[in-house]
């Protein structure tokens, strides 16, 4: 179960360079287990029983099941992760040509860790809006193969790099693509509409805009002596999608359960497909009963946050609070914040505890140094949006925000378990 758990993860992060592709990667797992994709600007029927999902802007995904049992009797199960992660985006008017080579101008997305970026094997991808034949249309690229690096500056130029120093964004990161001879002039879109072609057989007259990010070829990995850990991109948070997912699917369908996996996360979440905007409720709204009895339902419902936490790392353990210093592989992690930045009660964490020892699962906390400050989640912005009672949990991972992560091998089967029962249990 381990294995195969760590191997759909990595399978699922390579297919899913950015949030448009790993929405389409949910999608595509979704349909195979029968869910069926219903049309926001469609009527919707949906009955007892059924399995369906939504999305919107090709980047944000809410898939859900709808139980035997009326939402009104039993309320809502809901999973909330995030599709983004902090990369490099491409601008709208890229092409640099610098001492005969051919860069792309980026703008950094969400809290990156920049250092990392450098001298890695980087590829392309993400959402290409062109037109053919007359009409306007959108589609998912990437170009797979490495085809772009920012290269360091030799330690013999720069003497105090390992003293550290502050990355100029504007300078020091656009990639580089090709050497250039004379007056040869690239066009990026022209690329795009060659890219369009090789891929999907597309043969555009026009490519209009982009949103395109970089990111690293390097497939995530099992690692470490005794395969202790995994090593990868984007499992912030890719891998609480990853688990929200399997434990959908895999779960008993006697109650309603949700899986919002939202875009923008790392941006503040304020978008139309984010979870600091309409997405949720007016989907919620539309499988629900009317005003009065949708407070009822929202009332009798959980939401469990899921996020990634900041585990202990040997080397810094002095970032930690003594007694609250989550480790990789000993189970998900219960993060609270009295300040409100995560939306965790003493009893929601109290039931998140109890389904935890019910299914024999271990469990930890996490609160920040009170000399620092706290990060925060989708948690409490659709708590505060629905009024729902939310629990912020996540698993512990080392790196968070840097081009490559680690978190503990065994984790993810511990997720998966809660998850699971989550979704079958009886609420509080």
């Amino acid at each position: 179960m381990r294995e195969e758990l760590n191997q759909g993860l990595i399978d699922f992060l390579k297919a899913s360079p950015t949030p448009f592709h790993a929405t389409a990667s949910l999608a595509l797992r979704l349909e195979a287990a029968g869910y069926v994709h219903l049309n926001e600007r469609d009527t919707w029927h949906t009955e007892a029983g059924g399995r369906y999902y939504v999305t919107r802007n090709d980047s944000s995904i809410i898939a859900f099941k709808l139980g035997r049992q009326s939402p009104l009797e039993g309320g809502l199960r809901i999973v909330g992760a995030h599709t983004d992660s902090p990369c490099l985006r491409v601008k709208p008017q890229p092409e640099l040509q610098r001492q005969g080579f051919l860069q792309l101008g980026v703008e950094v997305y969400g809290g990156a860790l920049l250092a990392p970026w450098f001298d890695r094997d980087l590829s392309l991808a993400g959402r290409v809006t062109f037109r053919r034949d007359g009409k306007v249309e959108s589609q998912l690229i990437d170009f797979l193969v490495p085809i772009a690096i920012i290269p360091n500056l030799a330690i013999h130029l720069n003497r105090e790099a390992n003293q550290g120093w502050a990355i100029n964004a504007q300078n020091e990161l656009p990639p580089i693509l090709a050497q250039v001879a004379g007056d040869e002039r690239y066009d990026f879109r022209a690329l795009l509409a060659d890219q369009l072609g090789r891929e999907h057989g597309l043969n555009a007259d026009a490519v209009l805009d982009y949103e395109l990010s970089f990111y690293d070829t390097q497939d995530a990995a099992v690692i470490g002596l005794n395969a202790d850990f995994i090593a990868g991109a984007r499992l912030d948070n890719l891998l609480s999608c990853f688990a929200g997912l399997h434990a959908l699917l895999h779960s008993a369908d006697d109650e309603t359960c949700l899986l919002v996996c939202t875009d923008h996360e790392e941006v503040g979440s304020s978008s139309c497909c984010g979870a600091d905007g309409p997405m949720l409720e007016q989907v919620l709204r539309r499988i629900l009963p009317g005003d009065e009895d949708f407070v009822r339902v929202i009332q009798k419902s959980l939401l469990v946050s899921a996020d990634n936490a900041h585990g202990v790392h040997p080397n810094y353990a002095d970032k930690h609070d003594g007694n609250h210093g989550p480790k990789l592989n000993a189970g998900p992690v219960i993060k609270v914040n009295s300040n409100q930045r995560y939306a965790t009660s003493s009893e929601t964490a109290g039931f998140f505890r109890h389904l935890c020892l019910a299914e024999e699962v271990p469990v930890q906390s996490f609160v920040v140094r009170s000399d620092m400050g706290c990060g925060s989640t989708i948690g409490p912005i659709i708590a505060s949006q629905l009024g729902v009672r939310t629990v912020d949990i996540g698993l512990p991972t080392f790196a968070m925000h840097s081009i490559r992560e680690l978190a503990g091998s065994h984790d993810l089967e511990h997720l998966v378990k809660v998850l699971t029962a989550f979704y079958g249990t009886e609420l509080f």
